[in-house]
C-alpha cells in the first residue's frame, strides 16, 4: 500500500486541492457467489476509487470504479477485516484488508479525503455566488409540507386584514369628526379659510364622505377577493389531500417492489452479508437451497472429469498391475505385503496407542446393531442394499449426527473397497467436494497423517480436516460366511502444528470407519479360481462429523440425508469401474 500526501506549506493557509493524494494496494473484493473473494488492486486517485485484477493491468483501463465526493465508507460490524464503499445504497463494493490495521488505515484515509472533497465543493460553490441559485431551486420545489404551510399562512393573513379594516374605520371616523369641527368654525368666520394660491375652501364633509366610501369599496372588493382565494385554498387543498393520498399508495407499493427485488437479488446474485455465521440473514430454506445447488455444480464438473480420466488410465493401470504381479513372483514384495495392515510397522509411532485403541472402539461400535433397544436409531435411507440410520446429536448447538450405513456390493472384495478408501491417489477421484489432500507424514504403508481441504460451497465456510487413517487386516470375529475382514479407520487428531493453507478454513472433526468382509459361494476359498461374479463384499460405514463453525441445523440435516446415500453410491461404483476385468485382490 502507498500513500502520496500533498505538499505542505509554511505560509498563509490556502486551499489545498486534495485530488493530489494517491492510495493504492491489494485488498480482496466480493465478486460474487461462485467465485466469492479476489483480490484485486485497488488505487485511490483525483477524486476516484477505482480497481484492477492486478498491478500489472493498472495500465490498461480499470474494471470499475466510484466517485469518492459521493460515497459513503461503512467498516463492517462484526467483520474486523471488511469495509463497503456505498454510493446511492445500490453501487456497494465490499472490501478485505488483511489485517485489521490495513482496514483502519484505508477506511481513515478514504474518510479524511471524502471531508476535504466536500469542504472543497461547499468553498467552490460559495465562492461562485451560487447560494441564490440553491435558493431559488429550493423555492421553486414545492412539497407538501409548504403548501401546508401557505395555506396556514393564508388564513393569518385574512385575519391581519380584518384588524387592519376596523383601524382603518376607527381612523377615519376620528378624520370625520375633525374634519367636521373645522367646517363649523369655518362657518362661523366673517371671511372664509384662505388656502392661499387662490385655492377655494375644501369641503371636508363631502370629501371625507367619499373618501369614506370609496376605502370601503376597496375593502369590501379586497374581501371579496379573499374570499375567493379561501375557495381556491380550499379546492387545492382537497386536491392536495387526493395527491397525498395517492403518493401514499405509490410509494407502498414501491417498498413492495423493492423487497421483492431485493430477494430475487439475495438468491441470485448473493454477497458476503448471506454467508454462513452468526450474523448471516440468509434463511435456513434459502441456504439449504444455495448449498444443493453448489453441490449439483461440483458432482457434475466431478463425473465428467473422472469420466475422462477414466479412459485415458486404462493402458496405465494394466502395466503398473503387470508389474506388481512381476515383482511379486520374484518375491519383491513379500516382505510388505506380510506386514500391511498389522500394524507393525506403525508401532513405534507417537500416535500408535491412540491408532489402535480407536480402530478397536470403532471395529466394535461397527459389529454392534441397530436393532429396536433403545439407542436411539432411525432408518432415513433404505435403497435395496443401502440402509442408513442415523441418531440427532448435538454438540454446543451444532449438529453431529452419528451414522450408520450398510452396503452390499457385487464384484469386489474387502481389501478392494479398502484399498481405494485409503490410499491418497484415488481420493480425488471419488470424493467430489475435495479441493486438495496434503500427506503431511507417512508413517507406514498402512498409516498415514493428513491434511485434507474442502471445495468452497456458497453460502457455508470453507471446511478443512487434520486426521490420520489406517488400514488394518481383522483377523478374529469373522460373520459366517466370510473369508476375511478389512477395516480403514480415520480419526481427527492435534498431533501437527501444520495450518491450513487457507486461513479462513473452519477445522472438521471427524471419526470414521469402513469395516468390509468378503463373501463367497458355499463350498468356495480364496485358493479356488475365482471370478468376480463369486465376489460379495459386505460394508458397514460409521461416521460421526462435527462440521465446526455454524449452520442452519435443519440444513445440515438435509444435506446429510441427500449426500450420505450419494457418497456410497458414487464410491462404490468407482471401485467396481476401477476393478472390472483386474486381477482379484484379498
Amino acid at each position: 500500500m502507498v500513500l502520496n500526501d500533498p505538499p505542505s506549506s509554511d505560509s498563509e493557509p490556502e486551499f489545498i486541492d486534495n485530488s493530489s493524494v494517491e492510495l493504492r494496494g491489494y485488498l480482496s473484493k466480493w465478486t460474487n457467489y461462485i467465485y466469492g473473494w479476489q483480490p484485486r488492486y485497488i488505487v485511490l486517485k483525483d477524486g476516484t476509487l477505482s480497481y484492477y485484477k492486478s498491478e500489472s493491468e493498472s495500465d490498461f483501463g480499470c474494471r470499475g470504479a466510484i466517485s469518492l465526493s459521493r460515497a459513503t465508507i461503512k467498516p463492517h460490524e462484526s467483520d474486523e477485516l471488511r469495509f463497503d464503499v456505498v454510493v446511492n445504497n445500490y453501487n456497494n463494493w465490499c472490501l478485505r484488508a488483511d489485517t485489521p490495521e490495513d482496514r483502519m488505515h484505508w477506511v481513515e484515509v478514504l474518510r479524511m479525503y471524502k471531508e476535504d472533497s466536500t469542504s472543497t465543493d461547499t468553498t467552490s460553490l460559495r465562492r461562485h455566488g451560487s447560494t441564490m441559485s440553491l435558493q431559488s431551486n429550493t423555492v421553486s420545489v414545492a412539497s407538501g409540507s409548504s403548501l401546508k404551510k401557505t395555506q396556514r399562512n393564508l388564513k393569518e393573513k385574512v385575519g391581519e386584514i380584518e384588524t387592519f379594516k376596523d383601524i382603518l374605520f376607527g381612523q377615519i371616523e376620528t378624520l370625520q369628526r375633525y374634519f367636521d369641527a373645522c367646517a363649523d368654525v369655518n362657518k362661523g368666520m366673517d371671511k372664509p379659510l384662505d388656502l392661499g394660491d387662490g385655492l377655494k375652501a375644501i369641503d371636508f364633509k363631502g370629501e371625507s364622505i367619499t373618501f369614506r366610501a370609496t376605502t370601503a369599496g376597496v375593502l369590501t372588493t379586497l374581501q371579496h377577493c379573499l374570499e375567493i382565494i379561501v375557495e381556491n385554498d380550499e379546492t387545492w387543498k382537497k386536491k392536495l389531500d387526493r395527491e397525498i393520498e395517492k403518493r401514499k399508495k405509490v410509494e407502498e407499493q414501491n417498498r413492495k417492489l423493492k423487497e421483492e427485488i431485493e430477494k430475487l437479488k439475495r438468491i441470485s446474485y448473493p454477497g458476503p452479508d448471506l454467508e454462513e455465521g452468526p450474523h448471516s440473514t440468509l434463511p435456513e430454506d434459502e441456504f439449504f437451497d444455495a448449498v444443493e445447488t453448489g453441490l449439483d455444480k461440483i458432482e457434475e464438473d466431478m463425473q465428467l472429469r473422472v469420466k475422462l480420466k477414466l479412459q485415458s488410465q486404462q493402458s496405465q493401470i494394466s502395466t503398473h498391475n503387470s508389474v506388481n504381479a512381476s515383482a511379486t513372483e520374484n518375491g519383491e514384495n513379500d516382505d510388505v505385503d506380510a506386514e500391511f495392515g498389522t500394524g507393525a510397522l506403525a508401532r513405534s509411532h507417537d500416535l500408535w496407542e491412540e491408532i489402535d485403541r480407536v480402530c478397536l472402539e470403532q471395529l466394535h461400535y461397527a459389529r454392534q446393531g441397530v436393532g429396536q433397544d433403545g439407542n436411539g436409531w432411525q432408518i432415513f435411507a433404505d435403497e435395496g442394499e443401502i440402509k442408513m440410520y442415523k441418531r440427532e446429536e448435538e454438540v454446543n448447538g451444532m449438529v453431529v449426527d452419528p451414522l450408520k450405513a450398510y452396503h452390499s456390493v457385487k464384484g469386489v472384495t474387502a481389501r478392494e473397497m479398502c484399498h481405494y478408501f485409503f490410499m491418497p491417489e484415488f481420493r480425488n477421484e471419488w470424493e467430489t467436494t475435495l479441493e486438495d489432500c496434503t500427506i503431511l507424514e507417512k508413517i507406514s504403508p498402512d498409516t498415514y497423517l493428513f491434511l485434507q481441504t474442502h471445495k468452497r460451497v456458497w453460502p457455508a465456510s470453507q471446511r478443512d480436516a487434520l486426521f490420520w487413517s489406517h488400514m488394518r487386516k481383522i483377523t478374529d470375529g469373522l460373520d459366517e460366511g466370510a473369508v476375511d475382514t478389512w477395516i480403514v479407520c480415520n480419526n481427527s487428531t492435534n498431533y501437527s502444528t501444520q495450518e491450513s493453507k487457507n486461513g479462513k478454513c473452519v477445522r472438521i472433526f471427524l471419526t470414521v470407519i469402513m469395516a468390509c468382509q468378503t463373501h463367497l459361494p458355499p463350498g468356495k476359498t480364496k485358493a479356488d479360481k475365482l471370478t468376480r461374479d463369486d465376489l460379495t463384499c459386505k460394508v458397514t460405514y460409521c461416521s460421526v462429523v462435527n462440521p465446526g463453525g455454524w449452520a442452519p441445523a435443519s440444513a445440515l440435516r438435509a444435506i446429510y440425508k441427500r449426500e450420505y446415500p450419494k457418497f456410497l453410491k458414487r464410491f462404490t461404483s468407482y471401485v467396481i469401474d476401477q476393478r472390472k476385468d483386474q486381477p482379484i485382490m484379498f
